[in-house]
């Protein structure tokens, strides 16, 4: 089955910082080289709630496809890539997921298409999702982020959330894990600025 990873990398210092700008450009060229990877993004991440324009220097993200779990997980943990960015990490972690729906294309494909659709997925839900923003429309669309960040950090049942982007202010990723379909749906579909 079809295997989402996002695999979040977190840097301290200077000099460490300073190295994973320069991987945004030196990486990209190991990524399109490695085995088995379907899709991938490199991205960077917000301060505070995480849905900020105001960039977090200290965390970075990897968001890939592959074709199943096993090979997922093989590869993060060998690859050339992911195992520089853990050893200039103080903290790394990566998410594997199945996904259950997807909805448009990104760079004109869809890398996260399921191969089975369950009625109601048991246990938690993450929920990813990209806006590309025109530069005409990014101030009307960034005066909306305060509130929408504000309503999903006060709710209880978030488990994770982050804002991560590929082009500042213009390719934003929301990223939030829930608890169950019943608890994302309710703050989806809720009264509050993102409903």
């Amino acid at each position: 089955m079809p295997t989402a990873t996002l695999s979040l990398f977190r840097f301290e210092g200077l000099g460490p910082k300073l190295w994973v700008i320069g991987q945004m450009a030196a990486a990209r060229l190991s990524l399109g080289r490695e085995p088995h990877l379907m899709f991938w993004k490199l991205c960077g991440s917000g301060t505070g709630e995480g849905f900020t324009p105001k960039l977090n220097w200290g965390v970075w993200a990897i968001l890939a496809a592959w074709p199943d779990e096993a090979t997922a997980r093989r590869q993060i943990a060998q690859s050339p890539v992911c195992r520089r960015w853990r050893s200039h990490a103080v903290e790394a972690c990566s998410l594997y997921m199945s996904p259950l729906s997807a909805r448009g294309s990104w760079a004109g494909v869809n890398p996260f298409v399921p191969e089975t659709h369950p009625a109601d997925p048991a246990g938690p839900l993450a929920v990813l999702t990209r806006a590309s923003v025109k530069p005409g429309r990014a101030l009307r669309f960034w005066k909306r982020v305060p509130d929408i960040s504000a309503v999903i950090g006060a709710d209880p049942n978030v488990l994770f959330k982050i804002g991560i982007g590929e082009v500042p202010l213009l390719h934003q990723i929301t990223f939030s894990v829930w608890p169950d379909t019943a608890s994302m749906a309710r703050f989806a579909r809720g009264d509050g600025p993102h409903g």
